[in-house]
């Protein structure tokens, strides 16, 4: 039987009712990466021993009367967060062969819960991309259309999860990594309010956008799974200490009284005919479950891209100095001195996207341009967030597009940079403002003869992952 096609709730049933094993369902899970993946790509690592040991632990604790929602469920991890004694790459030739001496705060939370993880997935290079073409370690493959790429960074964990190769994954999100492949791959992803999941353990790309969140089949598994990750963690000074994390509290109620704003500067230029008409019809969806919605408008949104690239990259360059082939990680061969040990080590180490990431960053930050982009990068930051905050003094949630297109196909626009760039115009917005913002399928695009999925993107202001999920699982139960 393969129970990776079962969401949470149903495997959860099954364990608690003991029809089933937590090593059985470890065992269908790895056979499924052993018959899918060489196709798919979703995996650099599979822990097969890790997973296995961790599903007899699972098993023990049900049979001890312990446990929870989580307990058993075999799950992927993105390979930028760290597991003890598992390899972290974060699909870079730099850390290739690191095992990490500890485990992120997200990974022990799982592992207290008793989710089984089964390996490592694949990602751009240092969560830097939106295809998952930038990883230097292999080439993912979106589930829908092998021929089209499954987004990024998360790429590797979307796939896994639509590709059934995993219940649910673990991914990032630093400017639409977990929403943009959710969509493109047709699978349900949260990006939660900045600094309510740990980041400790989580390799830095941009720190004050980096966020984990869950994949899954499901409004109400994902919910699920970030009730279990969600902490105040004394390891991260962005940590928030106070918050509720009780994110399944409001799914099944009736959307009546919810104002929904869809706004315009979404729907105009750029964006594919099937995207617009897609998440249109969820948003008439939504009205017929009782929500109001209305046109409204968000000027602001038009400063987020350059902001958020000239932001990103500066934290990429500071964060990214520590790989220097002296402390841990790759270090270069025929090093004749300390000039030539940090040039080759990081020429080498590091991916085109990743080096072109880091030499943006060092110039905005330099002294003769800090005040032409950084500072006013920061002063857009502000607009932008203040522009949110105005909205959401009337509206609930608003309704977007996740990407302006769906999937396209591999190497199609990887040779023009700013192209790329243009597919997060979607996303970038709320990882600028901290907020919680959700992919949910809403169909599907007739592309080069494939059926490609599409999302939608419902935003809240922080700590509306509750009104969230209810708007998404209303939409999810009227389909």
């Amino acid at each position: 039987m393969e129970y990776t096609k079962m969401n949470i709730a149903e495997l959860s049933a099954l364990l608690q009712k003991r029809e089933v094993s937590a090593r059985e369902l470890a065992q269908d899970a790895l056979r499924a990466i052993a018959e899918k993946d060489a196709r798919i790509g979703a995996y650099l690592t599979v822990a097969e021993e890790t997973a296995l040991a961790q599903a007899d632990a699972a098993d023990a604790m049900l049979k001890n009367g312990e446990g929870g929602a989580l307990t058993g469920i075999p799950f992927a991890m993105k390979d930028n967060i760290t597991t003890k004694g598992v390899r972290t790459t974060c699909a870079s030739k730099m850390l290739e062969h690191w095992l990490p001496v500890y485990d992120a705060c997200v990974t022990e939370r799982l592992k207290a819960a008793g989710a089984v993880m089964l390996g490592k997935t694949n990602m751009d290079e240092f969560a830097m991309g939106s295809s998952t073409e930038n990883s230097a370690l292999q080439v993912t493959r979106n589930p829908a259309a092998p021929d089209h790429v499954p987004g990024g960074s998360s790429g590797g964990s979307a796939a896994a999860v639509a590709a059934d190769e995993c219940v649910f994954a673990i991914g990032s999100d630093t400017g639409g990594s977990i929403r943009q492949p959710a969509s493109f791959c047709g699978v349900v992803g949260m990006k939660p309010t900045y600094g309510t999941v740990s980041r400790y353990g989580l390799v830095a790309y941009a720190s004050s956008f980096d966020q984990i969140g869950p994949l899954t089949k499901t409004v109400a598994d994902n919910a699920k799974v970030l009730e279990a990750i969600s902490c105040h963690d004394r390891r991260d000074s962005t940590s928030l200490p106070e918050f509720d994390t009780k994110y399944s509290a409001l799914i099944g109620k009736d959307l009546t009284g919810m104002r929904i704003g869809l706004p315009k500067e979404y729907f105009g230029a750029g964006i594919h005919p099937d995207v617009a008409r897609l998440v249109k019809n969820a948003a008439d969806t939504l009205a017929k479950q009782g929500a109001e919605i209305e046109e409204c408008s968000l000027p602001a949104v038009g400063y987020a891209l350059p902001a958020y690239y000239v932001l990103c990259c500066a934290e990429a360059s500071s964060n990214l100095a520590r790989f220097d082939g002296i402390r841990y990680g790759f270090r270069a061969e025929g090093i004749e001195n300390l000039d030539q040990l940090y040039r080759k080590t990081r020429t080498q180490g590091f991916g085109r996207e990743v080096r072109r990431r880091i030499l943006l960053g060092n110039y905005v930050l330099s002294a003769g341009y800090y005040d032409a982009y950084y500072k006013k990068a920061q002063q857009a930051r502000t607009l932008l967030i203040g522009a949110f905050k105005e909205l959401f003094a009337k509206y609930d949630l608003l309704l977007t597009p996740v990407a302006p297109t769906p999937a396209y196909k591999i190497g199609e626009k990887s040779a023009d940079p700013m192209e790329m760039a243009l597919g997060d115009i979607c996303t970038v917005p709320v990882n600028l403002g901290g907020l919680p913002a959700i992919s949910v399928p809403c169909g599907t695009s007739a592309q080069n003869g494939a059926e490609l999925p599409v999302g939608f993107q419902l935003i809240g202001p922080a700590f509306s992952e509750a009104k969230i999920y209810q708007a998404a699982a209303a939409y999810e139960s009227a389909q």
